[in-house]
């Protein structure tokens, strides 16, 4: 039998994708933001596709507050933004 691809809900475009090809954004216990690269951190965590893009449409639609159920401040969105192209650029 063929093993299960856990996938996940983009909140940025809403696509649906195999886990391991997103980037996890987690809330923790004392309510900071943080990627969570390693993708097992223990906390809420929302799931965005591997582009800026996303990034900016999730921080639009407001889809990370929504799944993340906390009001997220703008400099948060600017050091994701730097991460997420760090990430990138690794690449």
């Amino acid at each position: 039998m063929a093993k299960k691809i856990p996938m996940r809900q983009c909140v940025g475009c809403g696509e649906m994708k195999n886990k391991k090809d997103m980037m996890r954004v987690l809330k923790t216990a004392d309510d900071a933001v943080i990627l969570d690269q390693t993708g097992r951190k223990n906390g809420r965590g929302a799931y965005l596709c591997r582009s800026g893009e996303c990034l900016r449409r999730a921080c639009r639609n407001k889809g990370l507050e929504r799944s993340l159920k906390i009001r997220i401040p703008q400099e948060i969105y600017e050091s994701l933004e730097k991460e997420f192209e760090e990430g990138e650029n690794a690449e």
